[in-house]
Order: structure tokens, then sequence, then C-alpha cells
């Protein structure tokens, strides 16, 4: 195997860095041509050092999600205005579960002026974030910590939720595939959040569109299961079609 250059060794200590790198952010960074650099980025790629999304590529294959820190730095303000807008459509006086991920992470974040909450969640992340609200009550649900991203995960945490019936789940995913599935890289936490799904009345997604340049090995359910998605875009023709005839309503998230 080819030695990686000096060039592509820096946009790799890059990506790390940062979750993600832009190509032409790159191009004026190496003062080279966005050509080369899309070259670069697709040798690093065909190594699966890097995996690539328009514009640029982000750290993580097919098998391996990227790491928690550098996941919240993708995309803070899409995020940020999916977890606005999805709190919005969780009235007061409701009960919720909510499952591992940054963007449902900003949606707790989001749920401070909300009154009469109960909140059962396996982020530990979300529980820190909340646990000054004054119109929210916590459940934190028990089982083995994963200390890469705070996540409960395992067969107690799906026994400890199997208790719960709420009115809305809130539910993150690591990739959405052109037919619909939902899919993530942990077994573990594909239990939980198939549990979660099971226990609401009401399921909302909340994914940013980097989320449909991804994929993810592990199936967590169909997209058809979902009642609502909040994405800070559009989704492909054949997603929407899907979402239609499954009655599933598409929110955009506005900045």
């Amino acid at each position: 195997m080819e030695i990686l250059s000096g060039r592509q060794n820096r946009i790799l200590t890059l990506a790390r860095e940062n979750g993600k790198v832009d190509v032409d952010k790159l191009s004026t960074t190496f003062k080279v041509s966005p050509q080369t650099i899309r070259k670069d980025l697709n040798e690093l790629c065909d190594r699966q050092l890097l995996q690539r999304i328009h514009g640029g590529a982000i750290v993580g294959s097919g098998i391996e999600n990227v790491s928690y820190e550098a996941r919240r730095l993708l995309a803070p303000g899409p995020k940020k205005a999916i977890g606005q807008t999805a709190a919005a459509l969780i009235p007061d006086n409701s009960s919720l579960l909510i499952n591992i991920g940054t963007t449902t992470e900003q949606v707790a974040q989001s749920l401070s002026d909300h009154r009469g909450l109960l909140v059962i969640t396996n982020n530990i992340n979300a529980i820190e974030i909340m646990k000054n609200f004054s119109g929210i009550e916590l459940i934190i649900a028990g089982g083995q910590v994963r200390r890469s991203d705070g996540g409960i995960v395992g067969a107690a945490a799906v026994d400890f939720i199997n208790q719960f019936k709420v009115d809305y789940a809130v539910i993150g995913v690591s990739a959405i595939d052109e037919d619909g599935s939902l899919l993530d890289y942990d077994f573990r936490e594909v239990r939980v959040a198939q549990t979660i799904i099971k226990n609401a009345r009401h399921v909302i997604l909340v994914a940013d569109r980097m989320k449909l340049e991804r994929s993810a090995p592990i199936r967590i359910e169909h997209i058809s299961k979902i009642n609502t998605i909040v994405i800070d875009g559009g989704l492909s023709q054949k997603l929407e079609d899907i979402c239609l005839a499954n009655d599933v309503k598409i929110v955009r998230a506005k900045p």
C-alpha cells in the first residue's frame, strides 16, 4: 500500500480534529485546486480513513461511527435548529423518551421552558443538560454505560424502558438509507432505539442532512414506523414518496 502524502496526512489530522473537512476550505489552506483535494479525499476514502459527503468528507467509515467529540462539531447550526423545531412539537404535561445522539441533546437543550414533562432517557449527556430544568422530572435508564458517548445500552436498558408507554419519543440515528432504513453502528444501542420506538405513541426522528449521505451496518427500523421527521433540508424524491405513502410528516427546521 502506498504511503500517504504529507498533504493527505495533514488532511486526515484536520478531519480528526474537526470531524469534517471541506473541499473549498482545504483548497484554500493548501493552495491547490479543488480537483487535487477531491483526489486526495477519494484516496483517503478508498482506504476507509474518511467517508465522502457532499462537498467534503467526515471521519468514520460504513462500519465505525465518528467519535462523540467529532460528532458534536458536525453541523452545529442545523442541529440547534432541529432541536428547537422538534422541542416545539412536544406539548407541556406530556411524557417523553429521548435516546443517544448529539442532535437529540439539542432537543433536550431546547426543552428548558417546558413544564410538566416526564423525560426518560438512556443519554447521560441529556441528563446533564436537563438536570436543572425545573419543569422536567427526569428518569435515567439503568444498564451498561458506553464510555465513548455517555450512552446507556444493553439488555438492562431495554428491560428498563419496556416499563414505560410514553406520549412522545425523540430519536436520532446514524444514517438514513435511500430505501427508508434507519441505521446505526452499535447493536446494543439499536436494541434500545427499537424499544423506544415500540413504547411511544408518537415518534419524532431528528436528523441533519448529513445522515442521508452516510451509511451504517445495523438496521433499527424503517422510516414508515416514524410519525414525524425533523430535518434541516429536503429529502430525496424516493424518501419523500415513502414518507407520503406512510403518513410520515416532514418538518423542515430553519436556522
